[in-house]
């Protein structure tokens, strides 16, 4: 396999907490359900929501493209394994694009995210 891209994306976690604060559609538009009832059940919401939207950020960045492709937000996905190790998960209408982008069927992501008072990073990297 061949790296593709790498991202990574920084975000200050009170601008996203004052985002999710003001804007009911904001938390649909951009996490999938399975991150919102994992977020919402955490004591440090606000950092898990960033730590989220940090890593979907790298994604876009490791593909190169931006959101421009009409990818959602939402179907790229953080998700956790049974040793709480991050990964993430690229779904419909987006993982079609991603497929076509990638010019391959099969791709990896490597994901790694993390927060610290102030601010949460992610870091991807994309191999094909």
């Amino acid at each position: 396999m061949n790296i593709y891209g790498i991202g990574n994306d920084i975000v200050k976690i009170k601008r996203l907490d004052k985002i999710l604060s003001k804007n009911r559609l904001f938390k649909s538009r951009i996490f999938s359900i399975k991150e919102i009832l994992n977020c919402d059940k955490k004591k440090l919401r606000s950092a898990c929501y960033a730590k989220r939207f940090a890593a979907k950020e790298a994604f876009f960045k490791a593909l190169g493209t931006g959101l421009s492709k009409k990818m959602k937000f939402n179907e790229i996905s953080v998700d956790n394994n049974k040793l709480g190790k991050p990964f993430l998960k690229v779904t419909g209408n987006s993982l079609k694009i991603v497929k076509r982008i990638l010019k391959k069927n099969k791709f990896n992501t490597f994901l790694t995210i993390s927060d610290e008072e102030s601010y949460a990073i992610a870091t991807v990297i994309i191999l094909t």
